[in-house]
Parts: C-alpha cells; sequence; structure tokens
C-alpha cells in the first residue's frame, strides 16, 4: 500500500538542521523505530512539503529530503519578538515566579484574542520581559532521513476525528 489520499502513515526518522559554521548538521530530533511517528496522511497535520516527500512511498521505502525554512517553520520574524510589562507576570499576591519568569523558559501565553501561543523569554528587565514568539524551527532548513514503517487504511473512526487511534496515536 503506497502512501497517498487519507491514510495513515508511521515513519522513523532523524531530523537535523544545517550547522551554522561548517557543514555537519545538528540532530534536533530522532524518532525510535519502536515508538515510530504516527498520523493521518493528507489532513494538514502535518508540514505539507513533509508529506509531499513521502506521497508514493510504502512500508520499507528510506527517504532523505530537505526542507527549506520558508516551506517548513517559516522564516525567523523580528515582528513576533515583543515586550511585555514585567506586570503582566504578577500573581495575585504581587510577585514574580522566578522560576518561569527566567531566560530561557517557554511560556504558555495569550493574545489579546483569545489565541495559545508559547513564547521563549529572551530578557527580563525592571519593567518588562522580551519574549520570542517564532517557533523554535524558524528561519532553519530541515533534513529528515528515515523509513516508512507502516502504511495502513485509516477506520471510519480515525477518518472522522482527524486523528490516529490506538498504538502511536491519540486515546479516548
Amino acid at each position: 500500500m503506497i502512501i497517498d489520499g487519507k491514510k495513515i502513515v508511521s515513519v522513523s526518522y532523524t531530523l537535523s538542521t544545517p550547522g551554522t559554521l561548517t557543514a555537519d548538521e545538528t540532530v534536533v530530533e530522532k524518532t525510535d523505530p519502536g515508538v515510530p511517528l504516527v498520523w493521518l496522511y493528507g489532513v494538514g497535520s502535518m508540514i505539507p512539503d513533509f508529506e509531499m516527500n513521502l506521497q508514493g512511498k510504502k512500508a520499507g521505502d528510506h527517504f532523505d529530503f530537505r526542507i527549506k525554512a520558508e516551506k517548513g517553520y517559516g522564516l525567523y520574524d523580528e515582528t513576533y519578538i515583543a515586550n511585555i510589562p514585567l506586570d503582566a507576570f504578577r500573581g495575585k499576591d504581587g510577585s514574580i515566579d522566578t522560576t518561569m519568569v527566567k531566560l530561557g523558559n517557554t511560556l504558555p501565553m495569550m493574545d489579546n484574542q483569545g489565541n495559545h501561543l508559547q513564547g521563549v523569554v529572551k530578557e527580563i528587565s525592571l519593567t518588562e520581559v522580551k519574549m520570542d514568539f517564532n517557533h523554535p524551527m524558524a528561519g532553519k532548513d530541515l533534513h529528515f532521513i528515515g523509513e516508512v514503517i507502516e502504511v495502513r487504511v485509516p477506520s471510519a473512526e480515525e477518518i472522522e476525528h482527524g486523528h490516529v487511534h490506538g498504538p502511536g496515536g491519540h486515546h479516548h
């Protein structure tokens, strides 16, 4: 069975990004072949170019492809940097939780429209916290090397829910 349409796909892979000073690559993520990435192909839950590069492959096929930053998680955007008043981080008692609000921490935030965001603390001053709301992989080219483990037909319930059920997927 080949990857196309709406199929349940399982892959093991290594994701790396090019090094900044050399041709070396940095491994960002690696799945264990016994615990592969499993998803419902073709419903928009993955990077489109990731799925495009797997289309037509079958169990046992190996892959090795690259995705440019703008087709992956997007280019790094300076407008996603925000200075937030320090007072926004104060608890009911007026204190700031310094175990949470510290350099490098990723904090869950919400914008004015109620959208949930993840921001990385970049700087802390006496009056504000500079946060970066870019995706952690923004601006980075992606290199995937791996193997297709399984391709199967989804159940009617998986199609209806838009995700995988059972091993490697969602459990209700």
